[in-house]
């Protein structure tokens, strides 16, 4: 099986008529992903590329294409505006790839999903792919294989390069779920480990983290009380600076907390193996799988 999304997936595309829209639409179409609509206000009628109908609105899409999941890809300024319109419209999950966000227009986001029980992926990040299933997102197809691990990864180059390691070692993916680098990301580490532990195809899941937040503590505290499968971990960002911002919004050190050394700690503590170098993770999903057996 897989999380959030598979080959029932009946995507929808916002901003499908932009660059950035159209670009990755013909990645996710080529993967086998079943794209069924797209929206772009003032562009409803047309057909994108002779193959997929869009409209003006996500409400008109889902009731003539039966949409049952969203992409966005709109400038940040109008990001928020189209999660509350695909939640609405009761889209789920919606990922969110557009990056620069306001925090404010994240935390209405958030809540306003919570609140109807919707999964928000994002913002910030490389999105989601149920390897041979189905792929909602800019990822690079070859580095994934079917299997029954999961991966969760704030950083959305070690989606990918994480995912091939594993791939080479012959090590297959459930879904891979890049749940973004922001500080308001729409789902956290642990509400998506939430979900593969109760995912009965999922055997164990690999956890990457970096520095800022508590993310990692967060999910180190859900594995140690709820998570009946092995996790194996690596946390980037170990070398960075205190108080200088590495990459993502949200990998800024402010405290001990955001620390890469403080992260580890906990993953270890709540008895995840914890990877010193991304090389060495794919042998600790070895050992984590055996203990399963």
């Amino acid at each position: 099986m897989s999380i959030l999304i598979d080959e029932k997936t009946r995507l929808l595309v916002q901003g499908i008529t932009g660059g950035e829209g159209s670009f990755y639409t013909r990645g996710c179409i080529d993967y086998g992903t079943n794209v069924v609509s797209g929206v772009t206000p003032g562009k409803g009628g047309v057909l994108w590329e002779d193959k997929v109908p869009v409209f003006n609105t996500v409400g008109e899409a889902v009731k003539e294409t039966n949409a049952n999941a969203s992409i966005i890809f709109v400038p940040a300024a109008f990001a928020a505006d189209a999660v509350f319109e695909a939640a609405n419209a009761g889209l789920s999950p919606i990922i969110l790839i557009t990056e620069f966000i306001p925090p404010l227009d994240m935390v209405k986001a958030r809540s306003f999903v919570k609140e109807r029980n919707i999964y928000l992926i994002g913002p910030n990040c490389p999105g989601v792919i149920s390897p041979g299933k189905c792929k909602a997102g800019i990822m690079i197809p070859e580095a994934f294989t079917q299997g029954n691990v999961g991966l969760i990864s704030r950083s959305g180059t070690l989606t990918y390069e994480v995912a091939a390691m594993l791939t080479e070692q012959g090590i297959g993916q459930s879904t891979c779920v890049g749940v973004g680098g922001d500080p308001i990301p729409g789902t956290t580490m642990a509400e998506a480990l939430e979900l593969f532990n109760q995912d009965p195809q999922t055997d164990a899941v690999v956890l990457i983290g970096e520095i800022g937040g508590t993310f990692e503590q967060e999910a180190a505290r859900f594995i140690k009380q709820r998570m009946a499968k092995p996790v194996v971990a690596f946390v980037a960002g170990g070398t960075a600076p205190p108080g200088r911002r590495m990459g993502h919004a949200g990998a800024i050190v402010t405290g001990t907390a955001g620390r890469a050394d403080e992260k580890k700690k906990s993953l270890a503590g709540a008895g995840v193996r914890v990877a010193e170098t991304p090389p060495e993770l794919p042998d600790l999903v070895k050992e984590a799988l055996k203990t399963r057996q």
